[in-house]
């Protein structure tokens, strides 16, 4: 009898070992990536226009030529719809001056040629133009998984972690996922965030689409099926244990 127990319990722990998370972005070895498609944290980095960008423009006390103005007392926010599209051919209108093509000019390129044109009616206009849907999606095993807004022209990959509420218990920290849409390809890297010397080499600044995925360690399954079997291996325990105390009577 016992060592038909002895048999389960190797069978149960057998089940619990071949359990494995079905994390995303699998697949074999690590991909070879461009250099220059991941731009070093330390580097000087600017985010440039691109189409489906909503963009406000504000001039200053002009909110009659401004979209969405920052300096204006009504909010610039996305919700509220005070903002301008960059259309498929990468134009976008400027009010008083019409079309522009602005699809791969930085905020602050795009900034400075609206206030030439302004010149020549405004004396010194101070143009800002800020882009509200950069966005980053964060998956798997953080505090508070989702999409995050890019508030700042730069981000690094563990910031942005942490403003998702950093790593949950059971992240595995040595195959963190990026992934950048680069036309119609998506390009995959992974990171070992458990070594130091890697996390320097590889610390690249967060664009807007990019995914990062944190999976899940292989532990995270074991535990959920261990809460469930460990009791049922107990009463089958308790059962031989009776019937052999029985079986001595």
């Amino acid at each position: 009898m016992k060592q038909k127990l002895i048999f389960f319990l190797a069978i149960c722990c057998l089940f619990l070992g071949s359990c494995s998370p079905q994390n995303l972005f699998k697949s074999k070895g690590k991909a070879s990536v461009p250099d220059s498609l991941f731009t070093q944290y330390s580097t000087s980095f600017e985010h440039k226009i691109r189409v489906d960008d909503k963009l406000t423009i504000s001039i200053w006390n002009h909110d009659d030529l401004s979209v969405g103005s920052t300096f204006g007392i009504y909010n610039s926010n996305e919700v509220y719809g005070k903002w301008v599209l960059v259309d498929k051919s990468g134009n976008t209108v400027v009010p008083a001056l019409g079309k522009m093509h602005v699809a791969g000019l930085t905020a602050g390129q795009l900034a400075d040629s609206i206030a030439g044109m302004f010149a020549r009616q405004i004396v010194n206009p101070i143009v800002t133009v800020k882009i509200l849907n950069r966005q980053v999606t964060v998956l798997g095993e953080v505090i508070k998984p989702g999409s995050l807004i890019l508030e700042k022209e730069k981000y690094g990959i563990i910031e942005m972690i942490g403003r998702s509420g950093g790593f949950d218990t059971y992240a595995d920290k040595k195959h963190i996922t990026i992934v950048r849409q680069k036309g119609k390809e998506s390009i995959k890297i992974e990171l070992d965030l458990t070594r130091l010397s890697e996390y320097e080499a590889n610390n690249f600044v967060i664009e807007s689409n990019d995914i990062i995925y944190i999976p899940t360690r292989r532990a995270k399954v074991f535990d959920k099926r261990a809460t469930t079997l460990i009791p049922f291996a107990g009463l089958i325990t308790a059962i031989v244990v009776l019937i052999s105390f029985l079986g001595k009577q």
